[in-house]
Order: structure tokens, then C-alpha cells, then sequence
């Protein structure tokens, strides 16, 4: 509790060197028009507001004694009153990074200006977009202090009923904040990647708000018969470039330049099939067949496909048909004891199927390749995805396991439940100044 009260003052100073040194220095401002200022710094303003308005009752508490006896009633009158000027700051950061990127190119004095103002001791050292993304960091780091508070709490006391209140309102605030940065980048991917496509013949419309990219990529499409004369002419493979949306298959192949697409062939998720196959040597290593049921001329087809690696063939068939068996192991979230490990290094997403993880995150394993691939589902938000083998490490303690399932369970359960019956909340009279 008293690291979120102190984590709380730290963040409001780094807002109000934001607010200070960037947003109403006069000759910053002066590089940049209205619609620039508004789409770097959106509603930085009602930001730093809610925090002071949240800094103070936190505040006030630790003065009525120094022993605190909760911050998470604060924490829930915030979350439900002020803290939807996030999801607003967050949704734009999409925007906000475009503009950034492109005013750095174009204009030279704004970028004069803040390698200057970078440079000021107040900063420590930091950039001015480190200082851009503090609000989205926050809100989640709240989240999760709320949800570290929730486990240590007494059962069916005060304190659980206002951390389960707490927790619920911020979880709520953070999935809004992803869904709606989703939905921005998604709509931007498609506009995008239609404008690479060329169709040879019937056109299927991309951009569709319930569509989103899961994951694309070259792969080499066997092209003759396994023959030895072909294998040593080296024309059995010849490249495609498959798009894969939630919903849609795009087979392609690249024009000769490199920058266009010609589509193939189409099918939808629904109807297509995959089935690995045995490696046969090298020039017949991760090798699957994808059969399209219904393909856009109405018709079936197969294509024997190769890729680069066995855990980019096992990501693809995992991707292409998400509920089919796969040969590679596979263990379910829901058993008693499924494996888990806890991330040991920050890992970036890179790909659409891929899962970005921070240091002391717990996941579950669903899939593994022996080429040093994982597929886990974090345990405090259920989000999926790939991630390398050597930015984790197993726990083996079956107990520590154990433990995690008991915590987790025990969130779950209450957002289920809601708090429980016959306890009250805190008897504390918050006034937001």
C-alpha cells in the first residue's frame, strides 16, 4: 500500500515535467500547430489532474496515521469518477507516435528543441517519449499493486471487498485502454496492407472492424513432384506470402519489385485444414499441407508448404487451425499441475502471434518447439501468445505452482462473485480537492 502511494507521487512529478518542460515551453510550442500540440499531447492536461486530484486523498490518509489501513477504497473512487481520462490519452498514443516520428523528420527546429530540452538535469537522462507513455505504464502498474494487494489481504475482510472493487474498475480501465489501441492499430494494419494487394481476379474486401492481421509471412509452396530431378534442379519450392486475418486466408505471391501483392487464391479461417508431415531430409524439412475447403473459386485445394523452421511450421499450423491437435506438445491452462514459467528478460513482440512479456510475469505453457519456441497464457490477464524459450525459466517447485493457481483462482473468483456477502466497505469519507 505504501508503495502505491509512493509510486504515485513519483509519477505525478514525472507529469508535471511533461506538463512544465515540454507542453508549455514557449518555444517548443512555437514549432509545432495546433493540431500537432493536440495530437502529442491530447489530454496530457485532465491527466495530470486526476493524479493530483488521486495523490492528495492518498495523502491524506497516510496523515491520519502512518500505519495504513487501505488505499484500495481511494484507488476505486478514482478508477470510477477520473481515471476515464486514460482511456481517451491511450487510444490517441497510436496517433501520437505517428506524429511524433513524422514532425522529427520534417521539422527541424522542433527537433533542435527537444534535443535541447532533453539534455535539462530534470530530465535524468530520459527522452521526451519516455515521458509521453508514463500514463498507459501507470494505469497497468496500478493494476497490478492493487492485484499484489488483493493476494496479501485477510479473506472476507474491508479491505479484500475494496481491493476486489478496485481491481475489477482498473482491469476494466486497462482492457478498454488495449481494446481501443487495438482497434486503432488494427484499422491502420488493414488500410495499410490493402494497399500493397492486387487481385487477379475475384476482389475481397479487407478492411472490416471485426477483421484484424494474425500473422503473415513467406513460405516456400512445393511447385513439381517429389522427384529427385527436381529436388536437384532446385524448382521444387517457389515463394508465396500468405496473409492471415482472424477470419480470412490470403495466398499472394510479390510482384517483381517487391511492394505489391498479387492474391492467389482466398479462403475463409473456417474452412481451412492443416496436416504436418514426417521431415525427409533436408529439401523435405517442415513441410505441412494446407487444404482449403472452399477456396474463392468455390472449389477444394491443397498446397504442400515449406518453412525456414520447425517452430515457424508449428507457429503457422497453430495459427491456420488454432484448435487442431498438433504433434508438438500441448498441455492445457486448466490442468491441476500444467507447466509454468516466469519471465527472467523483457521480451518485444515481433509478429502478430506473438507475445510481448516484462520481467516476473507467470505463464502457463500451452505449446513448446524443441528449436526454443513457447506458446503460454500470462496468468494475470489470459493473454496468449509465442515468445522464445530463453526469456523464461521453468518453475519447478510444485508448491510455487500451486500457489500461483491459488492466487490467480482467487481473482478470478472474485470478479465472478463480486465481493462477498455481508461485508461492508471501509468507513473512510474520501473528498477529492
Amino acid at each position: 500500500m505504501f508503495e502505491l502511494v509512493s509510486s504515485e507521487a513519483s509519477y505525478y512529478k514525472s507529469l508535471e515535467i511533461l506538463e512544465t518542460t515540454f507542453l508549455h515551453n514557449p518555444v517548443l510550442s512555437n514549432t509545432l500547430s495546433n493540431s500537432d500540440m493536440h495530437f502529442l499531447f491530447s489530454n496530457i492536461k485532465e491527466v495530470v489532474k486526476a493524479s493530483e486530484s488521486f495523490l492528495i486523498d492518498l495523502e491524506n490518509r497516510i496523515e491520519q496515521s502512518i500505519l495504513i489501513s487501505d488505499v484500495c477504497d481511494i484507488v476505486h473512487q478514482h478508477a470510477t469518477e477520473h481515471f476515464h481520462v486514460f482511456n481517451t490519452y491511450v487510444v490517441n498514443q497510436v496517433y501520437q507516435e505517428k506524429t511524433y516520428r513524422r514532425i522529427l523528420q520534417e521539422n527541424v527546429a522542433f527537433r533542435d528543441a527537444i534535443t535541447s530540452l532533453e539534455k535539462l538535469p530534470c530530465l535524468r537522462g530520459l527522452s521526451f517519449t519516455s515521458f509521453l507513455i508514463l500514463p498507459f505504464q501507470r494505469i497497468v502498474r496500478l493494476k497490478l499493486l492493487v492485484q499484489n494487494i488483493l493476494k496479501k489481504v485477510e479473506e472476507n475482510s474491508e479491505r479484500e471487498t475494496n481491493a476486489i472493487k478496485a481491481h475489477k474498475e482498473l482491469e476494466q480501465i486497462v482492457k478498454d485502454c488495449n481494446e481501443g489501441v487495438r482497434k486503432m492499430s488494427r484499422t491502420e494494419e488493414l488500410i495499410s496492407i490493402e494497399k500493397t494487394l492486387e487481385f487477379k481476379c475475384k476482389s475481397v474486401p479487407i478492411i472490416s472492424h471485426s477483421r484484424w492481421l494474425l500473422k503473415k509471412g513467406e513460405v516456400q509452396q512445393m511447385s513439381g513432384p517429389k522427384s529427385t530431378r527436381t529436388i536437384r534442379s532446385r524448382k521444387l519450392y517457389q515463394p508465396v506470402y500468405l496473409f492471415l486475418f482472424n477470419n480470412l486466408l490470403l495466398i499472394t505471391k510479390r510482384n517483381s519489385s517487391g511492394d505489391k501483392f498479387q492474391v492467389l487464391d482466398s479462403c475463409t479461417r473456417a474452412m481451412l485444414r492443416t496436416e504436418d508431415q514426417e521431415d525427409q531430409g533436408q529439401q523435405l524439412a517442415n513441410i505441412f499441407n494446407l487444404k482449403l475447403l472452399e477456396n474463392q473459386e468455390e472449389r477444394q485445394v491443397s498446397y504442400m508448404l515449406k518453412t525456414t523452421s520447425m517452430s515457424d511450421k508449428h507457429r503457422w499450423i497453430c495459427a491456420l487451425t488454432p484448435h487442431r491437435r498438433t504433434r508438438f506438445m500441448s498441455t492445457s491452462a486448466h490442468q491441476p499441475d500444467s507447466p509454468q514459467v516466469q519471465c527472467i528478460q523483457s521480451y518485444t513482440a515481433q509478429e502478430p502471434d506473438e507475445l510481448s512479456v516484462e520481467m516476473a510475469d507467470v505463464l502457463n505453457i500451452l505449446e513448446r518447439t524443441d528449436d526454443g519456441w513457447m506458446m503460454g497464457e500470462r496468468l494475470h490477464d489470459s493473454e496468449r501468445g509465442w515468445f522464445p524459450t530463453r526469456v523464461v525459466e521453468e518453475i519447478q517447485n510444485k508448491e510455487v505452482r500451486a500457489q500461483n493457481r491459488k492466487e490467480v483462482l482467487r481473482i478470478q473468483q472474485n470478479k465472478i462473485d463480486g465481493p462477498p456477502s455481508g461485508v461492508r466497505g471501509a468507513g473512510h469519507n474520501v473528498t477529492c480537492k
